[in-house]
């Protein structure tokens, strides 16, 4: 969403903060552990969609963080590369978007108790730990992303944790299978927030956010989206040979059109035109997703 010359409305505002283009990161972990669990015969509806929703709850909880976060530390200034954030716009004060971002982080918790009554007590620290991160990554006294932990904690809570959560609340177990989808979607979720710190690495010096772009330069930002990329499309044939899963999990190879022009985009542009890098990885990571899914169902009934 964009802003025109025309004031927005309080709707259209907190539509900006949510960021809706950064939700498919949040829905493609859920989307294949929950291929996985109807592979293996375990599928159920009302977990699955609950794991979706506080899923997305999640993700829009953590945007509005990094939005008040990043502010608070001077990272969002006027230099700002990336889409509109709506405190350093003054669209809405640090206080609403904190009271935003308790109050979606409060709706997901809501979620969460249908979710442990259904998987019992692992389900409370996983929640826990998902919010914690949320709000670490950006806020409290050692911001993850501020220290070159992003990278790490995007893979475990946006590939290991999700798409074992959302088999689990299914299942009660995690299979080897859903462990090894888990990683390429976690890569790839990663490979998104390189991206993002690939276009902002100037800005990110400045305001003292020491990113791994910032700590590695703009090649060793270039080289590790290459390898998060092609370990993403390495796991599928791991998996298929060793037996984890079916060949069908091939089909995931069928999205490797769309990163040729990523990876020109890495290697030739910077600033504000990785921003169709950054949407253009978000979209590979979805149609990923939902290939592996795909071949992970498929792989039961054909």
């Amino acid at each position: 969403m964009t802003l025109t010359n025309s004031k927005p409305t309080q709707l259209q505002i907190w539509l900006l903060a949510a960021r809706p283009k950064t939700l498919p990161a949040a829905a493609a972990p859920v989307i294949v552990g929950s291929a996985a669990a109807i592979s293996d015969g375990v599928f159920q509806v009302g977990p699955a969609l609950a794991a979706l929703l506080g899923a997305l709850l999640l993700q829009i909880g953590a945007n509005f963080a990094n939005d008040v976060f990043d502010f608070k530390k001077g990272a969002d200034t006027t230099d700002r590369l990336g889409p509109v954030r709506v405190t350093q716009a003054g669209l809405l004060s640090p206080g609403q978007v904190m009271a935003g971002m308790w109050l979606t982080f409060g709706l997901a918790a809501i979620i969460g108790l249908y979710l442990i009554a259904v998987g019992g007590w692992p389900i409370l620290g996983i929640g826990l730990l998902s919010i914690a991160a949320a709000i670490a990554y950006t806020g409290g006294p050692f911001p993850l992303g501020y220290h070159g932990l992003g990278d790490l904690f995007v893979f475990i809570f946006f590939g290991l944790v999700a798409v074992c959560g959302s088999y689990y609340v299914q299942a009660g177990t995690v299979s080897p299978a859903a462990f090894w989808a888990a990683i390429p979607v976690g890569l790839l979720a990663t490979a998104i927030l390189v991206v993002n710190n690939l276009r902002d690495i100037e800005t990110d010096q400045r305001a003292g956010k020491k990113t791994l772009a910032v700590r590695f330069g703009r090649r060793g930002a270039q080289v590790e989206y290459m390898l998060l990329l092609g370990l993403a499309y390495l796991i599928p044939l791991v998996m298929g040979f060793s037996g984890v899963a079916s060949l069908w999990v091939l089909l995931s190879w069928l999205s490797l059109p769309l990163v040729g022009p990523l990876i020109r985009l890495i290697m030739r542009e910077t600033g504000r035109p990785l921003n169709q890098a950054l949407a253009g990885t978000a979209r590979l990571e979805l149609v990923y997703s939902f290939l592996l899914a795909l071949g992970l169902i498929i792989g039961r009934f054909g």
